[in-house]
């Protein structure tokens, strides 16, 4: 790959690692994942369900935290189950496990006696004294699917522990894109880069600092939960376009540098001001299997909330969008050395225009197009000037119909303005300023034809 995180072939976590397991070790974060109870029953549900992988089997938690998972598999009739943890947060789950050991009358938990062997460490020490597992459980999962990267961990340990015909817990993730409007989160973010537009701030021009400033606020992904109405599209999916991961047989190099491919077809005639993301998470038992009972857990905007929330990559300028138009485009994801992705986003609307190529860097359309003609009629041997005026026109109009940008996944803000009640049931895409289609026999109805 050309670009400069490409070249890397696996940026290093290290320096970002004291921090993470520092705020994983802290049990106000964990309460705030296990009081996540879409996530929480979705996991128990699926551990029950499918106690075929689970019962009389040695079981590994990777990332164990404060190893809920490995209380389910015990409660799914595990034989042993090594729960291995890298934060202090290992030394929590040690007096949880130790307490059913305790004389009886004080015993705690006495279900999980002799069942958890705790381990602190991160799951590619390679000192680590665990045998070939059945079955791996884990929550390797960050916003978007992949922020935190945990899901590398959960892939070593397949690859180190998993005996063959093992399974994997949860064995798939869906990531979903889809176009969206929100004018309101737009302007409160361009009103944010607006103060550095200040010519006399206490007697100094902060204006220098403007560009810089938009460029930072619109380079930071935006989690919260949104309206699902603001979509202007259906998003993307396994079927049509989106990305999937089984974890079953992704690769380590699959996974730190994927392109998703975005074909959308526009249901409404509005605004797009970015896109927006989310994942699903599938968890099955043996394919073979009778017993087996698949469960799926969806993060998107019309589902359960969930601590994970979604995502909205804005772009720094509005796309006009006409109903039936298709929207092509990618996003290419690439792994940086901050536990996180460095997010590309190219989409073009209609059939005018070709993409660009998301594995090479970005080179801006004028000096493009200039340095292919210039090329050109070097190639032929004539002495042709090239046509600025011709250069710039058309590159003009491909602009009104492209949107481009970077984003850093790690450099998260918030935004908590969506709140759901009752009366979002009355809200209409025209009050979002989406537009439904007009059939062109309604342009004629109440029409009255004379001689």
């Amino acid at each position: 790959m050309s670009t400069e995180a490409s070249m890397v072939d696996k940026p290093s976590n290290e320096a970002r690692d004291p921090a993470y397991f520092g705020y994983y070790a802290m049990l106000q974060h964990q309460q705030n994942m296990l009081q996540d109870t879409v996530r929480t029953s979705t996991y128990r549900s699926a551990i029950l369900l499918n106690t075929e992988c689970f019962k009389n089997k040695l079981v590994m938690d990777v990332g164990a935290g404060s190893g809920i998972l490995s209380y389910f598999a015990v409660q799914a009739g595990a034989k042993k189950v090594y729960a291995v943890e890298a934060s202090d947060m290992a030394g929590k789950m040690k007096k949880l496990v130790e307490a059913a050991s305790l004389p009886s009358g004080r015993a705690k938990n006495e279900f999980l006696k002799d069942k958890i062997e705790v381990i602190q460490a991160k799951i590619e020490d390679p000192s680590i004294k665990a045998p070939k597992v059945d079955t791996i459980i884990s929550e390797p999962i960050g916003v978007l699917l992949v922020h935190e990267r945990m899901i590398e961990s959960f892939i070593y340990a397949r690859d180190t522990y998993l005996k063959p015909g093992g399974h994997l817990f949860p064995n798939k993730g869906v990531m979903y894109l889809a176009p969206f409007t929100d004018a309101l989160l737009f302007t409160e973010t361009i009103g944010k880069a607006r103060f550095w537009e200040q010519a006399t701030f206490h007697g100094i021009d902060l204006s220098p600092l403007y560009p810089d400033a938009k460029a930072e606020l619109f380079g930071m992904p935006v989690v919260g939960h949104f309206d699902p109405k603001s979509l202007l599209a259906n998003p993307t999916s396994e079927i049509n376009g989106g990305f999937e991961m089984d974890f079953n047989t992704i690769t380590m190099k699959a996974l730190r540098d994927f392109v998703v491919p975005i074909s959308w077809k526009a249901q409404y005639t509005g605004l797009m001001h970015g896109v927006a993301g989310w994942f699903d998470l599938v968890f099955s038992g043996y394919a073979d299997s009778v017993a087996s009972q698949p469960v799926q857990m969806s993060t998107g905007p019309s589902s359960e909330r969930t601590h994970w929330q979604q995502v909205r990559f804005l772009f720094r300028e509005p796309l006009a969008v006409n109903s039936g138009q298709v929207i092509r485009g990618w996003m290419h994801c690439v792994v940086n050395d901050m536990r996180s992705y460095t997010v590309d986003i190219e989409v073009i609307v209609g059939q005018y225009g070709d993409l660009s190529d998301p594995t090479q860097p970005f080179e801006p359309l004028l000096e493009k197009q200039a340095k292919q003609q210039t090329s050109s009629a070097s190639a032929t041997g004539t002495n042709d000037v090239v046509d600025v005026q011709e250069v710039q026109e058309e590159y003009d109009d491909l602009r009104f119909c492209r949107r481009r940008g970077r984003w850093e996944l790690h450099e998260q803000s918030y935004n908590y303005a969506y709140t759901e009640t009752g009366a979002e049931s009355l809200t209409k895409p025209e009050h979002l300023c989406l537009y439904e289609p007009q059939n062109s026999d309604d342009a004629y109805e109440g029409v009255t034809y004379t001689n």
